[in-house]
């Protein structure tokens, strides 16, 4: 006798080809955005659904949850989860997994990027080129050179790690701020982020988002990084004081700053816009065909494994009260 398969809500396409097919083969899939009416295609199958599918980036509030009665697995794709009420769900009794790990180099290599193209000043002298006007009156400001500089990270994990490890190409000294300190690397601890603002360079925000790292990069931090300091955002937009940015970088307080994520995406103030100061990518840490197929493949994994086996490969650790 074949058991029924458990039902899945998939709140958003997957970039996969193979992804469809696997998860038919466990799943009776509901792919909301097909649905032609999607509240009711909710309102219809929402006490059949056990299994969700989600992203970093897509809002799966306590309301979303409370109204799947039988949900008792969420799976996301992307390491952030700041987007999904974790602790909601969890107090219900309800799995929650991310994908890490498989996207840290994309990650760490776009921070990179940043790095060079802020310091380099890259998105300027590209327009320059674009525009004519290589060989005219008016040359490009000189730029800031990386290597031997000093490199600040705020939070030292997967993510942070990578960046730190890829400094050594450019024979830099690493210094790190979180929560709690590394007993596993050697690079210095630094407790206070204003500190590590004054002494770095370049300051690389790969820490978690969420309410306990909202501004944390605020004015007085931005002011330590003071008028030559370059910050890099690889984390999440809310961790940064965005008006604060704006308004160092139109001052000369901030000398300049690589950002791939903002406050309110995909919105991007017009103030920054206008800044030259600034490189502004929309969000693409991860945007490799290959990263994107490991993650996919990894939300599929933990999804496919709560149906053999009830537990999911890669559960986001227990949020306390």
């Amino acid at each position: 006798m074949t058991h029924p398969k458990p039902t899945l809500l998939q709140l958003l396409p997957l970039p996969s080809e193979d992804a469809p097919d696997r998860l038919n083969r466990y799943f009776d899939v509901i792919r909301l955005w097909e649905a032609a009416d999607p509240n009711a295609a909710m309102q219809a199958h929402q006490e059949a659904i056990r299994v969700l599918i989600t992203s970093a980036l897509t809002s799966t509030p306590a309301e979303l949850i409370d109204s799947m009665p039988n949900l008792r697995a969420i799976c996301s794709v992307g390491v952030g989860y700041d987007s999904i009420d974790v602790r909601h769900a969890q107090s219900k009794g309800i799995q929650v997994s991310n994908t890490p790990d498989v996207l840290n180099d994309c990650v760490a290599d776009l921070a990179w990027a940043l790095i060079l193209g802020a310091a380099r000043d890259i998105g300027r002298a590209e327009r320059y080129v674009r525009a004519g006007k290589w060989g005219g009156a008016n040359p490009l400001p000189m730029g800031t050179k990386v290597t031997g500089k000093r490199l600040g990270i705020v939070g030292l994990g997967r993510v942070g790690l990578a960046v730190a490890e890829r400094a050594a190409g450019f024979k830099m000294d690493v210094r790190y701020h979180n929560r709690h300190e590394r007993s596993d690397v050697a690079w210095p601890y630094v407790q206070s982020l204003r500190e590590l603002a004054e002494w770095a360079d370049f300051l690389v925000v790969a820490t978690v988002g969420g309410d306990s790292t909202r501004h944390l990069v605020d004015r007085g931090v931005i002011d330590a990084l003071g008028p030559e300091g370059i910050l890099i955002n690889i984390a999440r937009g809310s961790v940064v004081d965005e008006d604060a940015l704006v308004q160092a970088l139109q001052d000369g307080r901030l000398g300049a700053a690589g950002l791939d994520v903002f406050d309110r995406e995909p919105h991007v103030p017009d103030a920054l816009k206008n800044l030259e100061n600034v490189i502004l990518l929309p969000h693409i840490a991860s945007a490799t065909r290959e990263t994107r197929r490991d993650m996919v493949d990894l939300m599929v994994d933990n999804a496919v494994a709560f149906a053999e086996t009830g537990r999911v490969i890669t559960p986001v650790p227990p949020i306390s009260e």
